[in-house]
C-alpha cells in the first residue's frame, strides 16, 4: 500500500468515526462512496467492506456512550429486533444488483442524509416514556431502517435517531447511543448474509480504515459535547452533498 493510500484511508475511516460518534449516525454514508472512488472497491465488496467497518465503529461508539449511561438497551433491542430479518433478507439480494443501480440508490441515500443535516427539521417532543408505544410504527420504522442497512451497507443512524425520539419515547440524550445500538445489530445481521456469498476484500485497506473509524468514533463522542449538534450536522451534510452529486455524476457518464 503505497502512502498516499493509507492517508486517503486513515482520513476517511477519521471522518466515518467523528460522525458516528459525534452524530449517531452519517459517517456509513461516507464510509461506502470512499472505498469506491479513492480506493477503488467495487460497489458489492464495498458496501460490505463498509458494514464490517460501520458494526466495528458504531460498537465503539455505543459503549462510549453506555459508559455515561446513554443507551436505552431494552428499547433499542427491541427497535433493532424488527430490522434482523429485512437487513439479512436486503443483504442477500443486494449482491444481485447491477453496479450502476447501487451507485444510484446509494447517491440518492446520501443526498437524502445530506438534506436532513444541512436542514435539520425540528424534532417532535418524545413521547410520554409511561405511554403505550403505537407499536405498529415502531416495528414498521424498525423493519425499514434494517431493509436500508442490508442493502446498502450504512447503518442508517440519520433515520435512527429521529425514529427512536418520535415512535420510542426516547430523548435526545440517548437517542444517539441507542442508534449506535440498532446499527450494530442490523449491520451485523446484514453482515452474516453478505458474507455467504464470496467477495474479495482488500483487508490491506479495511483494516486501517476500520481502526482509523475506530479512534475518531472517540473523538466525535468527545467533539459532541464541545461542538453544537447543529454545526456538526452542516459539516457532514456539506460533504455529504457533494459526495452524492459526484457519485450521480459518475454514473451518468459511465
Amino acid at each position: 500500500m503505497t502512502s498516499l493510500i493509507l492517508a486517503v484511508t486513515a482520513g476517511a475511516g477519521a471522518v466515518v468515526g467523528l460522525a458516528l460518534g459525534g452524530l449517531g449516525g452519517g459517517g456509513s454514508v461516507l464510509a461506502v462512496p470512499a472505498l469506491i472512488y479513492p480506493l477503488g472497491f467495487s460497489p458489492a465488496a464495498a458496501t460490505t467492506a463498509g458494514l464490517l467497518i460501520v458494526i466495528a465503529t458504531s460498537l465503539t461508539g455505543l459503549l462510549a456512550h453506555a459508559r455515561d449511561g446513554a443507551v436505552r438497551w431494552r428499547t433499542g433491542a427491541l427497535f433493532a429486533a424488527a430490522g434482523i430479518v429485512p437487513a439479512a433478507v436486503a443483504g442477500a439480494l443486494s449482491v444481485r444488483i447491477p453496479a450502476v443501480v447501487l451507485t444510484v440508490a446509494f447517491a440518492a441515500l446520501a443526498a437524502v442524509a445530506a438534506v436532513r443535516m444541512l436542514r435539520p427539521r425540528p424534532l417532535p417532543p418524545a413521547a410520554d416514556a409511561g405511554a403505550p408505544v403505537p407499536a405498529r410504527r415502531a416495528a414498521g420504522a424498525g423493519a425499514g431502517l434494517g431493509a436500508v442497512t442490508g442493502f446498502l451497507g450504512v447503518g442508517g443512524g440519520f433515520l435512527a435517531v429521529p425514529a427512536l425520539v418520535t415512535f420510542l419515547a426516547v430523548p435526545m440524550t440517548a437517542a444517539v447511543g441507542t442508534s449506535l445500538l440498532v446499527i450494530t445489530v442490523n449491520s451485523t445481521a446484514a453482515l452474516v448474509t453478505r458474507l455467504a456469498t464470496p467477495a474479495a476484500l482488500d483487508w490491506a485497506v479495511i483494516a486501517p480504515f476500520t481502526a482509523a473509524a475506530v479512534l475518531g468514533a472517540w473523538d466525535g463522542k468527545r467533539l459532541a459535547s464541545k461542538v453544537s449538534t447543529d454545526a456538526l450536522q452542516r459539516v457532514f451534510g456539506g460533504v455529504l452533498l457533494a459526495v452524492a452529486l459526484g457519485m450521480v455524476i459518475d454514473a451518468v457518464l459511465r
